[in-house]
């Protein structure tokens, strides 16, 4: 069955909604804050989020973009108490793909996620993370830390793995400095930023095997993988 993240500050609401879907099947992990949930994201692996807009620490938006930089697949739903136009514009603008307004009936919200399971089934999206990324000519086997041209592989470090994943993930969408240290190396320190240069110049050599595909810096964000 299908694994969602829950990531709602309210108590009792987040314990109904999850002992329901639990109830009907789904196995739901739940946490109390936009840290906390993209903490779970990345060290686990979701076939669909539900998060909420108002939380203490990171809203549901910012959680909502960080994760679409991670995953750009995995099918997220708001909850919010507000139902303003506006609101909803920006809750999808973060990457939603569909959004409750509170309050809400809990068979309400399982046709919604029983809805977006089965089009991201018809559409053949893939749910989760590949293990495996094209980049131009090159192939990227991420379990394997092994990058393929023309049948010649570069083993990778584990450090270049991860940042390159990242990267590969988002393929032709910025990236922006803090949250790829914070992915790779646990923090956005100025000792790990000049490590991450260093990891970035041995990338560039790397994809050089290609010339289609560039490693470009993007000024006042971060960095850009051009194929």
């Amino acid at each position: 069955m299908p694994t969602i993240l829950l990531v709602e500050d309210d108590p009792n609401l987040g314990q109904l909604v999850q002992e329901f879907l639990t109830l009907k099947g789904f196995t739901t992990d739940r946490v109390t804050d936009g840290n906390q949930g993209l903490q779970h994201f990345m060290d686990g692996q979701y076939d669909l989020c539900i998060f909420d807009v108002m939380m203490p620490k990171k809203d549901g938006f910012t959680l909502a973009k960080e994760v679409r930089m991670a995953n750009r697949d995995v099918p997220i739903i708001f909850l919010t108490a507000k139902s303003m136009q506006e609101d909803t514009i920006q809750g999808f603008r973060a990457g939603a793909d569909d959004y409750i307004t509170k309050p809400f009936s809990m068979e309400e919200l399982l046709l919604r996620i029983q809805a977006i399971l089965r089009r991201y089934q018809r559409s053949g999206d893939t749910i989760g993370d590949p293990s495996t990324y094209q980049i131009g000519s090159l192939s990227f086997d991420y379990p394997r830390q092994l990058l393929t041209h023309n049948g010649v592989a570069q083993k990778l470090t584990s450090k270049e793995s991860e940042l390159l994943k990242l990267l590969a993930q988002n393929l032709n969408q910025p990236v922006s400095r803090s949250f790829a240290l914070k992915m790779v190396w646990g923090d956005d320190s100025y000792f790990n930023a000049r490590s991450m240069d260093v990891y970035i110049t041995k990338l560039r050599k790397y994809l050089k095997e290609d010339p289609t595909v560039q490693l470009v810096n993007v000024h006042g964000e971060g960095f850009k993988l051009i194929v």
